[in-house]
């Protein structure tokens, strides 16, 4: 049979049809736009979440995770905290957990989307700790000890956990209770961390193991086999590096700084 060419009018619809879903397409991305700015919390705009404390330019991207007792969670100032991020104090919603905070995160942190804070006694993260998505931060873990009592119901243990400042945590790493880990440690993705770690460390595998270290006379060991990031060249102006970058680096309350949250 001979092929039937679609009419001028079946080509109308499916033009319309067609231009209909791309106006769908955007408008839904648009509206989610609107929500995700609109969901944000901040220290202006806190919605149903009251913050034992909450510092100037840090914002929480909507949607969040699950925060409960966020009285005792302290977050400092220009932090970033990801879309799904979880952050909690204790075990349930509405306990009274004293008058110091569990989870205090320092200025200027970044928290990868996806990740969990789950603090029951005392989670410190320094200024200017980064994170990957998915990684997990617990100051509490279950015990064994009665071979037949399900361990779900035995009492858990609490050790304190501290993340030196200028710290960057790795994609999926698991951060367990009692680690100490140093400033400006490198902490694989993936690895699984309890004990303590030294300054200036890079720590990988499941447990955590030093695996390069920097120290002022042999610098790093073993040596960084990557090529060192070039300076920034002498005399170069502001505008210069953003338009080289593409990021204002400036803090919001420096003359001509955009404020990073609106």
């Amino acid at each position: 049979m001979p092929m039937l060419m679609p009419s001028f009018a079946e080509k109308t619809v499916a033009a319309a049809r067609t231009r209909a879903r791309r106006a769908a397409t955007s408008l839904v991305h648009l509206g989610w736009q609107w929500i995700q700015e609109a969901g944000s919390v901040s220290a202006d705009r806190p919605g149903r979440l009251r913050f034992g404390a909450i510092g100037e330019c840090t914002r929480l991207t909507f949607p969040l995770g699950s925060v409960f007792n966020e009285q005792w969670i302290h977050l400092g100032t220009h932090c970033i905290i990801g879309e799904g991020v979880s952050m909690s104090a204790g075990f349930l919603p509405g306990l009274d957990l004293g008058p110091e905070p569990i989870v205090r995160i320092g200025n200027g942190c970044v928290i990868g989307r996806d990740s969990h804070i789950v603090g029951h006694h005392s989670i410190t993260f320094g200024d200017d700790v980064w994170t990957g998505p998915g990684v997990y931060v617990t100051d509490e873990n279950h015990s064994y000890d009665d071979p037949e009592l399900p361990i779900g119901k035995q009492w858990p243990r609490n050790e304190a956990v501290s993340i030196g400042s200028g710290s960057w945590i790795g994609t999926g790493a698991v951060i367990l209770p009692g680690a100490v880990i140093g400033r400006n440690v490198v902490v694989a993705a993936n690895a699984v961390v309890r004990g303590e770690v030294p300054d200036h460390s890079v720590v990988a595998g499941a447990p955590a193991r030093v695996v390069r270290r920097f120290t002022p006379a042999e610098g790093w060991q073993p040596p960084i086999r990557t090529v060192a990031p070039k300076p920034i060249p002498a005399g170069i102006t502001h505008e210069e590096l953003v338009a080289l970058i593409g990021w204002d680096l400036r803090l919001p309350k420096e003359p001509g700084a955009a404020d990073p949250v609106g």
